[in-house]
């Protein structure tokens, strides 16, 4: 294991950012997210010792600024990007990457498949101004056939946790690890069934390995050797929904529910030796139960942060799924929910272009922030009152700047310009806004 204790941060090397919070003490990344969020530098210190919140920064990524994702705090956005075996074209990628932090994400992580993985990783690392995170196990899976001349199934533990320490070497900030798809939970979904059976690709891998190994999933029988990777690293754990419901009919069943319990147990375990986590939530779930999985997570995982895929609330919207998901999302938010996995237009059909990136990420945004003014999330509301003071004051030039998307709305303007420059082509002379002003 390489030397971890070359770093200016004080909450970096020996001990965890966990560690140091329990003990009291104030690193540097806790207080550069304290200011981030608004909020006093305690309450990253308090929900970091609780669990309630993470920051994602691996040791060896230093070149970022901390992220502090959970309780209270601003509701977070990711954008996937990745090659396929379809698709390899690592400039492409890092285009989305551009186009996603444009847009505002807040982390990025890399699903790549395609050839040549460790190098696009590399890649993207160096291009993303904010946190990465990877699903090791598909790495693991394709290098078998790829680099071993071996069939997937024939993968070995150390085949896996060698490529969870390789992303941890590299600088990876947070990991999809799909602890919780175990013999039993699998079990669960056999005797009662289901109409899409399992849509994760880490799940899904795993699921077949069991089966034809008939042996339990190595990342919950070796659990420690994970917890000893993460810790030295300090390299955050997302507990992936290995078994999430892939359509609404699915959604709540009790494989999904016996994973979710697992990962429960499996987060005071992590917490026990200083790792940080968070818990992967489902992609289809219909919108009167999205707030009881958000509480059922924070119950059973003990108030670890929250990360969903949108969640989607249809199943009939391919080509509008980014709108699916980000109904799905406000509503999650609303209720706990952390971080917001992105949804793209592209959802279900394909490999996402850069502008799918870009509007997936805008989507998300406006759920997370729609959910930040209804949780009373420091600094939320006062963005909206300052466009309404701009639109009240027709400064056009003042609501594009302070649009979401600023570009779009420029764009939009410009389209269709009106002929009395303090107005628009919607109501023109009969504005309400100027003409109200001149009574009230």
């Amino acid at each position: 294991m390489a030397d971890l204790t070359d770093s200016s941060d004080k909450g970096v090397g020996k001990m965890t950012q966990m560690e140091y919070a329990r003990q009291g003490e104030l690193t540097e990344a806790m207080k550069a997210c304290a200011l981030a969020e608004g909020v006093a530098e305690e309450v990253i210190r308090r929900g970091l010792a609780e669990g309630t919140a993470v920051i994602t920064r691996n040791v060896k990524h230093q070149n970022i600024a901390p992220l502090a994702i959970g309780k209270g705090l601003r509701a977070k956005v990711n954008a996937n990007v990745g090659t396929s075996v379809d698709h390899n074209n690592v400039e492409e990628e890092l285009e989305k990457v551009r186009a996603a932090v444009e847009a505002g994400a807040d982390t990025v992580m890399d699903l790549s498949t395609g050839p040549g993985i460790d190098e696009t990783r590399k890649a993207i690392l160096k291009a993303s101004p904010v946190p990465l995170g990877t699903v090791p196990i598909y790495q693991a899976a394709v290098e078998m056939p790829r680099k071993k001349k071996r069939s997937m199934v024939e993968m070995t533990a150390d085949d896996l946790f060698e490529v969870i320490e390789r992303h941890g070497e590299d600088g990876v900030d947070f990991i999809t690890v799909h602890c919780g798809v175990t013999q039993n939970s699998v079990e669960k979904i056999k005797k009662e069934g289901r109409l899409m059976g399992v849509v994760s690709r880490g799940g899904a891998i795993l699921v077949e390995w069991m089966d034809y190994n008939r042996r339990e999933n190595p990342l919950f029988e070796e659990y420690d050797r994970l917890l000893e990777i993460a810790r030295a690293f300090d390299m955050t754990l997302s507990l992936g929904d290995g078994l999430r419901p892939g359509c609404l009919a699915d959604a709540t069943d009790r494989g999904q529910v016996q994973e979710l319990i697992l990962l429960g147990e499996l987060t005071e375990r992590a917490w026990a030796k200083g790792v940080q986590v968070m818990i992967e939530g489902p992609g289809h779930v219909p919108l009167d139960q999205i707030e009881a999985n958000v509480l059922l997570e924070k119950r059973l995982c003990h108030g670890a942060p929250f990360y969903v895929l949108g969640p989607l609330v249809t199943d009939i919207a391919p080509g509008y799924d980014h709108i699916t998901g980000a109904i799905g999302g406000a509503i999650a938010a609303r209720a706990g929910a952390d971080f917001l996995c992105y949804v793209t237009p592209s959802e279900h059909l394909r490999l996402p272009t850069a502008e799918d990136v870009r509007e997936g990420v805008i989507a998300s945004r406006i759920a997370g922030h729609a959910a930040d003014i209804a949780r009373g999330v420091k600094g939320s509301v006062e963005m909206d009152c300052r466009m309404a003071r701009a639109r009240k004051a027709l400064d056009w030039k003042e609501q594009i700047r302070l649009s979401i998307n600023p570009q779009r709305a420029q764009k939009l303007r410009e389209s269709s310009p009106p002929h009395d420059s303090e107005v628009c082509t919607m109501c023109g002379e009969l504005c309400a806004v100027k003409k109200s002003s001149k009574v009230l």
